[in-house]
């Protein structure tokens, strides 16, 4: 294993990733999606999975696939470099596009979820979040469930 990634991975068998909120090469999700990513590689993932259905939308919309992100990150990219090289990658995109793509998924309330996703985030809530802290958005649930709210 890239002695760089393996310094960069973080263990998320004790600790958590970065809030879905967070941007990496201005795209939310993408900080996230890096640090399950590094822990998948370097075996620290935990109960985390990498190229989950959230890591998904950040692909389906950048266009980027899931195997040469995982390529490059195996590599030892730093988040500078990872950002560097979405934005590379995604130079095609409008710059109002993202934004409103950000934005639409920072501000996602359940109900506008697909069905089977509200049926499951039900369940989910119900175990992982708090009793006492609303959910408000999508987001909150990983922000909530991860301490960070």
């Amino acid at each position: 294993m890239n002695e760089t990634l393996k310094s960069l991975a973080p263990d998320l068998s004790t600790d958590v990733p970065r809030s879905p909120r967070a941007t990496l090469g201005g795209y939310v999700i993408a900080g996230r999606t890096l640090d399950k990513c590094r822990a998948v590689l370097a075996g620290t993932a935990g109960e985390y999975h990498f190229d989950c259905p959230l890591d998904r939308l950040f692909f389906d919309f950048t266009g980027i696939s899931s195997d040469a992100f995982k390529s490059k990150v195996a590599g030892g990219a730093t988040d500078e470099e990872m950002g560097a090289w979405i934005k590379e990658l995604t130079a095609r995109k409008k710059d109002i596009d993202i934004i409103k793509w950000n934005n639409d998924l920072r501000g996602k309330r359940l109900c506008e979820m697909p069905d089977e996703l509200q049926a499951f985030l039900e369940g989910y809530i119900e175990e992982f979040v708090p009793k006492h802290r609303p959910v408000y958005v999508w987001f909150d649930v990983y922000d909530l469930e991860e301490g960070r709210l």
